[in-house]
């Protein structure tokens, strides 16, 4: 379903196709087709394949992802997802993850839906995914390891901390495979952000419910956010914990990691922990894409033993840079506008470091004379 929803907002089941050539697959095929589903048309892709094997290990899994020739964020993606599924299966069954097995989700079909998926988000453009709430469904599903409760454990467990309901419908809604794909690739969970829509797309499921629509919607569209030079409403990924236990050197050594791994800002609030005694707040801001890396860098760098995460919505002015010469040299200036009318004009600090050092003068001296140049050649606001 989500391959058909791609396919019908544009991307071309050719293009998706021709990245999953270059997997070491058995003989397989791959097609699209228009159907009906409750008088809503959509887009139905079928995956046919000749195999006797369906159980793949997980690392069987990555390595036949890594011999493909696919994009590398095509890869990681679809290792990324493979990944959360081998986890969630391993706790489901108290097992080591190098133990786990796949099995529907080892076969053809589901390696071609996953990195089908991956190529075609890669081919839309898309950086970051906000999912609904998901209808799970309900009654039993036949599996590999028997009759099973809806949703089944290893969607139970793939979608802990996603808001998920059920509408009393007597069938699996959400499979692990899905569940994989949106609990690996969804910044957030919730209502539709603000976005300016360039596409929808409708993919179908195999089965013609009677109570709705066996569809699944996607959306695709640029963040309010994104436009540049544009100011927006939009959001932010906060990751957060309190630490008491740390040596301070470690502090300022883990800014620096996390800024050159995509953390917006980084921060930290005096705080006052159990048994009274004093500790921190440490606080770091990212963008959807860059949670993971962060997150496992706090688990790696600090003593925290838990993180806390939380989208918060933002709203930004548009940004832009601008260079303005002077006594030094070339300095630029970041600068801040709404509707057009500028708000506020800082020299950017890398540029006056650096001719400072260079010049052996004074920083606050560059500073000054980069904002006065400004405010001579563009004016205080506009």
């Amino acid at each position: 379903m989500a391959l058909g929803a791609l396919v019908d907002a544009g991307c071309e089941l050719s293009q998706i196709e021709s990245h999953l050539r270059q997997l070491p697959l058995d003989e397989w095929k791959i097609s699209a087709a228009k159907v009906r589903r409750k008088g809503l048309t959509a887009t139905q892709v079928t995956v046919e394949f000749h195999e006797s094997r369906h159980h793949r290990s997980l690392s069987h899994i990555l390595e036949l992802l890594s011999q493909g020739a696919l994009p590398a964020r095509v890869q990681k993606r679809a290792s990324a997802i493979f990944e959360r599924l081998g986890e969630a299966e391993a706790r489901v069954h108290g097992i080591p993850v190098e133990e786990v097995h796949f099995h529907e989700v080892g076969a053809v079909d589901a390696i071609v839906d996953i990195a089908g998926v991956s190529a075609g988000l890669e081919l839309l453009g898309v950086d970051a995914m906000v999912c609904s709430a998901l209808n799970v469904g309900g009654g039993r599903v036949q599996t590999e390891h028997g009759i099973l409760p809806v949703p089944a454990p290893a969607t139970a467990d793939l979608l802990r901390g996603a808001p998920t309901y059920s509408t009393g419908i007597d069938r699996e809604l959400v499979t692990p495979t899905g569940a994989a794909i949106v609990a690996t690739l969804a910044s957030r969970f919730g209502a539709q952000p603000a976005i300016t829509v360039e596409a929808v797309g409708c993919g179908a499921g195999a089965a013609d419910l009677a109570e709705q629509p066996n569809v699944l919607r996607l959306f695709v569209g640029e963040a309010a956010e994104e436009r540049a030079g544009e100011s927006g409403v939009g959001s932010v990924v906060v990751l957060e914990t309190n630490v008491d236990d740390m040596n301070p050197q470690i502090y300022g050594y883990f800014v620096d990691r996390a800024l050159a791994a995509g953390a917006l800002e980084v921060f930290s609030t005096p705080a006052l922990m159990k048994k009274n005694r004093p500790g921190q707040l440490l606080t770091v801001l990212c963008e959807p894409a860059a949670e993971e890396a962060l997150t496992k860098l706090i688990f790696q760098e600090t003593t925290t033993l838990g993180v806390r995460r939380f989208v918060a919505e933002r709203r930004i002015l548009g940004r832009e840079l601008v260079t303005v010469e002077t006594a030094f040299g070339p300095i630029r200036m970041k600068v801040a506008r709404q509707n057009d009318r500028m708000l506020n004009a800082a020299p950017e600090y890398e540029d006056c470091r650096r001719i400072a050092a260079e010049r052996n003068v004074p920083l606050k001296r560059v500073l000054e004379e980069a904002a006065f140049e400004f405010r001579k050649q563009y004016g205080g606001s506009n």
